[in-house]
């Protein structure tokens, strides 16, 4: 990600989209099945499907944590507000299309740095008419910039639901990483949730260890953390139920197929006291 750039939906001066060179909000956007990739992006995408082909199963089990996460936080908890960064390309259940069938007065920003996600803002930003959805071209790395922006369309004195799904891992420095996530729960209130989720290599480290290779070969590393290390990012926060879990294993649905097998990616879901 190419830090610090913030532009509003409708600002001019962005970079262009360079097409040769891998993206991971396209390279997810392929293993989800979906048709916002390049060649670049797809030969990266085989490369990591070759050596690993359980990440399939990961990207289909994120997205489904998402919708389970977001349901309860519209539901159960009464969260009004989200802020999605590093979002990625728009696919099915988007954050918006989940919390809007709950509530559909919710209050939606997207954050990424992809230009092509700019391309598909305006899939992003079809709302239900009582409530708002709004994007960011912005990076991660800069947490100010990002809340800054934010406050135009959310109240950040009311809680909010931030979402953090497979973002993290492109901030390669552990104490920078934590350090962002600090400086955005800090900014919101009491009630506020994180909802945290990023890669591990537990269930099939040899085959994860050389996916993380390739990516890192290609220019486009990504760190995978061990749970212990992801579950730091709650610090502060009370973890809620079941804790850091495989995505498969949070709060799943009944199944007649049973339990689903976990995969290399854990998740949680804090509230801030």
């Amino acid at each position: 990600m190419s830090a610090g750039w913030v532009d509003g939906p409708g600002d001019v001066g962005r970079p262009r989209l360079d097409t040769s060179v891998p993206h991971a909000a396209r390279i997810w956007n392929y293993f989800l099945g979906g048709k916002d990739h390049f060649p670049a992006d797809r030969d990266l995408g085989d490369q990591i499907m070759r050596a690993y082909p359980g990440i399939v199963d990961i990207a289909r089990q994120s997205r489904r944590f998402l919708g389970r996460a977001v349901r309860y936080l519209a539901g159960e908890v009464g969260i009004r507000q989200f802020l999605d960064i590093g979002t990625g390309l728009p696919t099915a259940a988007n954050t918006h299309e989940v919390a809007q069938r709950v509530a559909p007065e919710s209050r939606i920003v997207y954050v990424d740095n992809d230009p092509l996600v700019l391309v598909h803002a305006h899939a992003l930003l079809t709302s239900s008419p009582p409530g708002v959805t709004d994007y960011i071209e912005a990076d991660v790395r800069a947490p100010g910039a990002i809340l800054e922006a934010a406050a135009r369309t959310l109240d950040l004195a009311e809680p909010v639901g931030l979402m953090l799904l497979g973002v993290m891992g492109q901030v390669l420095d552990d104490e920078e990483a934590y350090g962002i996530v600090r400086h955005l729960m800090n900014a919101l209130p009491s009630g506020s949730h994180l909802v945290f989720e990023d890669g591990t290599k537990v269930v099939a480290p040899e085959a994860a260890d050389e996916a993380e290779r390739i990516r890192a070969e290609a220019g486009d590393p990504y760190l995978l953390r061990t749970p212990e290390r992801i579950a730091r990012f709650f610090d502060g926060l009370t973890l809620l139920e079941p804790g850091v879990v495989s995505v498969s294993r949070w709060r799943p649905e009944p199944s007649q197929f049973g339990e689903a097998p976990e995969v290399d990616a854990m998740c949680g879901v804090g509230r801030k006291p």
